[in-house]
């Protein structure tokens, strides 16, 4: 018979778009990247391409969708 509260189930559009790493905190990529690319510095385009943490305003949402992690 099934629990009252339902099974936890992971969002996986939110799965596809963020990691957590071995200490727990949330990766994302960084918005900016796919087009409109020719005004963008090299210097610009270069930070675009690397992961940032997840701001702690958004930190509870995330992990709302990822019941595992």
């Amino acid at each position: 018979m099934a629990r009252a509260s339902g099974k936890a189930k992971t969002r996986k559009a939110v799965a596809k778009r963020f990691k957590v790493t071995g200490t727990g905190k949330i990766l994302r990529r960084k918005q900016g990247k796919r087009h409109i690319l020719q005004k963008k510095s090299s210097k610009r385009k270069r930070s675009l391409g690397k992961a940032t943490l997840v701001s702690d305003a958004d930190i509870k949402n995330v992990k709302a969708g990822l019941p595992f992690a």
